[in-house]
């Protein structure tokens, strides 16, 4: 090891709470105090949690939008001796969050990135869905446009993987809606505000999740997710529904094809090409 790796500081990559702030390991709380300076999502959110173990290592902001240049100035401070430990807002950092960026630089500058793990939303989620666990595919947010949503989804459909998706509380009825009529009536599983007093857990298709909450007035907390994957006859019966949904265009409302196509299109987020090699194969 040569003179200027002996000085090097470390990067770690902590997990914090997702909600319940008992929710972090003894590594964590021990690294977090003895690292030179901590780089937080939101100073003012790890603030709390750093208060609640009598932690006062100094804080520094890094988020989404300071990330690189922040970064910069972090990594400068690590190649002089200092250890740093990274903590996103909840959660581990860089899983739909800021920090890939800095873990990056540091690897690419020759500093040990270290992992003190912990908390995942997606992974706590899964572990108690009921669904499939031995293959899942990582999501996280999808666009928040709508015809990007559907085409996103769409690109997702015959997946056969366990999907897990993250959402904002004020666009899961969207969500929910494009996700049944893009991928048909599937299991699902929702948990909103994990590990905190107002949990809630909730299986069911597609259309019985989204009924549920369609009738409730405000819908709050981080929102997780998952929906089984796809099964090869499901995939089958979505192809055939879709070419019944354009054939009943044209014969009931006596659309042209390309009317037809077009307006399926427009509901399912589905590209009109896809749409005619379907009713092509079909002749």
């Amino acid at each position: 090891m040569s003179k200027n790796e002996e000085v090097r500081g470390k990067l770690f990559i902590v997990a914090s709470p997702i909600g319940n702030l008992r929710d972090i390991t003894l590594r964590a709380i021990e690294v977090l105090g003895s690292v030179a300076l901590i780089a937080a999502e939101d100073t003012r959110h790890s603030r709390k949690l750093l208060s609640a173990y009598g932690i006062k290592t100094r804080l520094v902001s890094v988020n989404a939008h300071s990330e690189r240049a922040k970064s910069a100035l972090l990594l400068k401070e690590a190649l002089l001796g200092k250890d740093i430990a990274y903590l996103s807002d909840a959660g581990t950092p860089g899983i739909s969050d800021p920090g890939y960026l800095l873990i990056n630089g540091a690897i690419a500058s020759g500093i040990q990135v270290i992992p003190i793990p912990g908390a995942s939303a997606g992974v706590a989620a899964l572990s108690v869905s009921g669904l499939p666990m031995h293959r899942f595919l990582f999501v996280g947010f999808l666009p928040h446009n709508g015809n990007a949503r559907k085409k996103a989804l769409q690109e997702l459909r015959t997946n056969g993987e366990t999907l897990i998706l993250y959402e904002a509380p004020t666009r899961l009825l969207a969500l929910l809606r494009d996700a049944l009529m893009v991928m048909g009536d599937r299991t699902a599983f929702i948990a909103r505000e994990m590990t905190k007093i107002h949990e809630e857990l909730r299986r069911g298709l597609l259309s019985e999740l989204l009924s549920v909450f369609s009738d409730r007035e405000v819908i709050k907390g981080e929102v997780t997710l998952i929906i089984a994957g796809c099964q090869e006859r499901e995939a089958d019966i979505s192809e055939q529904g879709l070419k019944k949904m354009v054939r009943q265009l044209m014969e009931e409302d006596s659309l042209s094809h390309s009317q037809a196509t077009r307006t399926i299109s427009e509901k399912t987020g589905i590209s009109r090409g896809v749409i005619y090699r379907l009713l092509l194969d079909d002749k």
